[in-house]
């Protein structure tokens, strides 16, 4: 791979039939690229638990991925409400999940914890009404 490979894509909001299709393509693409499997793994598992917080709580976004042969980049843009209190919401078990999102399985208060778990960098830019900008890189 001399030049690095981008991936984009569309996540709806508040769509959970199409919740986690992102991740798995990526998924997918990593493994039909010969990327190790412990990189597949976090890049994965990171991208999947972003996914489902656009769909949850920004109505939506984009995802823009980066192929290198010394990393998988991925950046998370939204437009919605934002985050008030970064510090407070990278805590574990911490939501503003609705009860019917919880109904679902969803909003455990794991997904900004996990994210930057399973990511070698992990950088998020948020305002309130401003949307929401998370860079994910699993170094290889």
């Amino acid at each position: 791979m001399t030049e690095p490979i981008r991936l984009e894509y569309t996540v709806p909001g508040d769509d959970f039939t199409r919740a986690g299709e992102a991740s798995a393509d990526l998924k997918h693409t990593l493994k039909r690229m010969g990327f190790p499997p412990e990189a597949i793994r976090k890049a994965s598992i990171a991208l999947y638990e972003g996914e489902i917080n656009l769909v949850i709580h920004a109505g939506g976004g984009q995802i823009f991925v980066e192929l290198t042969p010394e990393a998988i980049r991925m950046r998370l843009e939204d437009e919605g409400p934002g985050i008030p209190d970064i510090g407070l919401a990278m805590q574990e078990g911490y939501s503003t999940a609705s009860e019917q999102v919880r109904s679902l399985g969803f909003g455990a208060g794991m997904g900004l914890p996990n994210m930057k778990r399973y990511s070698d960098e992990f950088f998020i830019e948020s305002q309130p009404g401003q949307g929401t900008t998370i860079q994910m890189n699993v170094l290889l």
